[in-house]
């Protein structure tokens, strides 16, 4: 009996299904069409593709980055009184910005589970709407008297955080999964390197209403003195800039709502062709839900279900999977060396406003020079170190390799940590400056884009998303450390009143245990693959003739079948 044909699909997401449909063997069908996917050349197609998933995390990119900006305007717009003098709290900035990592969190390990359980396809999308949505709150959010503006804040922050989570799971294996394998990497890549766009974007945003709002700004010689038409202006100011995040993923919407399923997913963990088809038909129509003919699709799940030699997914089978040590190790390598990134990736962030100052970014007779020289500053530390460092990771994750890429660039931040702390105190702010540009080229030439790259690639289909979130969301346990242990402890031992390296006099000592945790990440580097110019399949071990290949696999799913024969079996006896 030939398949049926399934519909959907769009410009930037091919159907291949359709291919290989007159094919009555499920597994050589499955064999043909991914192989298909493997071998096609590079197009416009996997442009298009890369461009819809990493919209994504520009966006992301741009909420994250732009609540570092907007920070100081909060000061001025809800704290301007004799004890806080437009400045806002530590403790309120703090959980402000560590609210969305919180909210990652959530996200990364719900989506991520979800998108195993219900299918890639239903849940790209909602992501995003999660995210226009809160972004649009945050932006008309305001203070009254029954209500805190910081608790608003974090209220919509974390609920922003759990759509910005369910985007690295579900954008890295959407595109791992529609990817050719040849340049499965610099795609992968390329959607991660939207990032440094979306932090550029966010300064430039910031020094465009900086720069609309000059008449206004130059009111005010300070923060405390910001009142008036200054502060109508900062309050303005920041609302432009954290709703002008929803803008970018608006567009990219209608293209994650009307992609097909993965074919990976379709095969290997729904196993129903039919159901898949109608659905992605009935998102291209307006549909809610597709309806296929119920007699074939139950027919043709059954024959899937019987000749089919992926094991399906289960509590207890991921269990057994990653119980094996070979399996395990891998999890634990993704993981470990995300968290021991992350700590690292953002405490160098503790280091921007001396940083700033070494450039002469910092400060100014008013607030119009201190907003313009903050935006300006950003601007060119983005450009500096970190847009480079992902663009040339591009350039060479395919040829290279990421195990290498990730192996260097783990060896030269624990080098860089080191020059920072350990000379910290004699060297000069343009030392420390272009210190600070080298290392954060070394992230993104390194561990920060292959963390996210190889958790997307060396899972098996059915637990690739959930494994894939459980890594990013040890990664953002991290970023929480670092935001909450590591910041409070820079400013151990500060005079009141200081400023420059004087209000931070720790932070020398946190940059020597940065480099601790960067010397870590070289160990766990070794637990995980080389996954470059392998297939998918090749990375799961089901490839016979390949050194990753797992005999057992063939012998799980036949006795899962004998087990669900055996139920239903015993099931009609009962009856």
């Amino acid at each position: 009996m030939a398949a049926t044909t399934t519909a959907g699909g769009n410009a930037a997401f091919h159907n291949f299904n359709n291919d290989f449909a007159h094919i009555t063997d499920p597994n050589e069908r499955r064999r043909l069409a991914l192989a298909e996917i493997d071998k096609a050349p590079f197009g416009w197609y996997h442009v298009r593709a890369c461009v819809v998933a990493g919209v994504g995390f520009f966006t992301d990119s741009y909420d994250i980055f732009a609540i570092n900006l907007a920070s100081a305007m909060f000061g001025i717009a809800f704290f301007q009184d004799s004890k806080s003098k437009g400045t806002i709290p530590v403790n309120s900035d703090t959980a402000i910005k560590v609210a969305t990592s919180g909210g990652t969190v959530i996200g990364q390990l719900g989506f991520g589970y979800l998108a195993d359980v219900v299918g890639r396809k239903r849940m790209y999308g909602l992501e995003l709407i999660l995210i226009i949505f809160a972004t649009l709150a945050q932006a008309l959010t305001s203070n009254s008297r029954s209500m805190s503006v910081v608790g608003l804040l974090i209220f919509w922050r974390v609920l922003m955080g759990i759509g910005i989570g369910g985007d690295y799971p579900l954008s890295s294996i959407i595109t791992s999964e529609f990817a050719t394998t040849k340049w499965r990497g610099a795609m992968m890549n390329a959607v991660f390197a939207m990032q440094g766009l979306g932090q550029f974007t966010a300064a430039v945003v910031a020094l465009i209403v900086t720069v609309g709002f000059k008449e206004s700004l130059i009111t005010g010689s300070k923060a405390s003195t910001c009142t008036g038409v200054c502060q109508l202006a900062v309050d303005k100011m920041w609302r432009i800039l954290i709703g002008f995040g929803a803008v970018p993923g608006c567009i990219a919407l209608y293209y994650r709502l009307t992609i097909p399923e993965t074919p990976r997913y379709t095969f290997d963990v729904a196993r129903d062709v039919e159901k898949a088809g109608e659905d992605a038909n009935a998102y291209l129509t307006g549909k809610a839900e597709g309806n296929p003919d119920e007699i074939a699709r139950v027919t043709a799940m059954a024959q899937q279900s019987e000749q089919l030699t992926i094991p399906k997914a289960s509590f207890k089978d991921f269990v057994t999977h990653y119980s094996q040590w070979k399996n395990g190790k891998i999890l634990l390598g993704t993981a470990g060396s995300w968290f021991f990134l992350d700590i690292a990736y953002y405490g160098l962030g503790l280091n921007n406003s001396i940083i700033l100052a070494a450039i002469g970014y910092s400060g100014g007779s008013n607030m119009y020079q201190v907003f313009y020289k903050t935006a300006v500053g950003n601007i060119i530390l983005t450009l500096a170190g970190a847009i480079p460092g992902y663009w040339v990771s591009v350039a060479f994750i395919d040829t290279v390799g990421r195990k290498p890429i990730q192996f260097f660039g783990f060896f030269m931040l624990t080098v860089l940590f080191c020059a920072i702390g350990f000379g910290y105190n004699t060297l000069s702010g343009n030392a420390i400056f272009a210190l600070y540009v080298v290392a954060n080229f070394f992230f993104n030439f390194g561990p920060n884009s292959t963390t996210f790259i190889v958790p997307g690639e060396c899972f098996p289909t059915r637990y690739r998303s959930t494994s894939h979130g459980i890594s990013a969301a040890s990664g953002k346990m991290g970023a929480i450390i670092s935001q909450v242990v590591f910041g409070p402890l820079r400013t151990i031992g500060m005079v009141t009143g200081a400023t420059g390296k004087a209000s931070t006099p720790w932070l020398n000592h946190i940059m020597e245990i940065f480099a601790l945790f960067m010397f870590c990440g070289i160990f766990t580097t070794f637990l995980i693959p080389e996954t470059k110019r392998k297939t998918l399949e090749e990375l799961a071990g089901e490839v016979e003739g390949t050194p990753n290949y797992d005999p057992d696999l063939v012998n799980k799913a036949s006795e899962a079948t004998a087990e669900e024969k055996v139920a239903v079996t015993d099931d009609s006896k009962i009856v």
